[in-house]
């Protein structure tokens, strides 16, 4: 089975959500073994936009992610911030 580049996924997948997809950055941290966590750094004025009305952007994002990654056998954690 093919590597999944998480990052261009969640790029590709967050970007036409946004106002300001080019000041998006997405980062992958502590790649160790079964659970890969990515943080979302996006503009202050995005941080709603994506998380959305009680979390519901943000949690459908979180959920075709780890679908994504069980097919790796692997975890996925997302979080967002902005900078």
């Amino acid at each position: 089975m093919k590597e999944i580049n998480y990052e261009k996924f969640l790029s590709d997948l967050v970007g036409p959500l946004i106002s300001f997809p080019e000041e998006m950055v997405v980062k992958t941290f502590d790649d160790d073994g079964d659970v890969i966590n990515i943080q979302i750094l996006v503009n202050p004025e995005d941080v709603g936009r994506l998380i959305g009305k009680k979390g519901r952007i943000i949690n459908s994002i979180r959920t075709i992610a780890y679908a994504c990654a069980a097919r790796a056998g692997k975890r996925i954690e997302i979080s967002v911030d902005s900078f």
